[in-house]
């Protein structure tokens, strides 16, 4: 059996106990390193939220705001550049239930989607900032010499190699055979 490698950037907090005041996330260089190479990053020069903790009913909701300063490669290039991300924090925690066995195919609506789930009293907030800077880094990202990279070595842009420059194609094809 092989255990799970503890995450790059956690920061534990006891869900019976909440604090009054925001709860503030900010990794350090090492940790901000780390992460960096999970998400394929140059880097994370920045990272910080102040999360406010609030009861709803059985579960815990975290709410807040991720400010970021990346460095990632562009798609295009791979040359580096500089991203800002700001973006609200809506997390979930709800207790792990038991209605379905492992394996079993169980059905979801919306909200279920929404919701992590824990065991015991503690909830993971920085691994859960952490998934929540990953998703709103945008792996397809174009730095701002892209274009000058495409035009240099031949590369076509979007809309004259897309998948819409093909139907293009298509329909000017269609239209001299007739």
């Amino acid at each position: 059996m092989t255990s799970t490698p503890p995450p790059e950037y956690s920061l534990v907090v006891d869900a019976r106990h909440i604090p009054e005041r925001p709860v503030h996330l900010e990794p350090d260089e090492a940790q901000r390193r780390r992460l960096a190479a999970r998400f394929g990053l140059s880097a994370i020069v920045r990272m910080v939220a102040d999360l406010q903790l609030d009861r709803d009913g059985t579960a815990l909701l975290a709410t807040g705001r991720l400010i970021a300063d990346v460095v990632q490669p562009c798609a295009i290039s791979g040359e580096d550049f500089a991203v800002s991300i700001d973006q609200p924090v809506t997390l979930r925690f709800v207790p792990a239930t038991t209605r379905h066995r492992p394996g079993e195919e169980i059905e979801l609506d919306a909200n279920d989607c929404d919701e992590i789930e824990y065991d015991g009293s503690t909830v993971d907030l920085g691994e859960e900032l952490a998934q929540t800077l990953a998703m709103a880094i945008d792996p397809f990202a174009e730095g701002p010499q892209a274009d000058a990279f495409r035009k240099a070595h031949g590369l076509g842009t979007v809309a004259t190699s897309g998948p819409f420059a093909a139907l293009a194609a298509l329909k000017r094809d269609t239209a001299t055979d007739s």
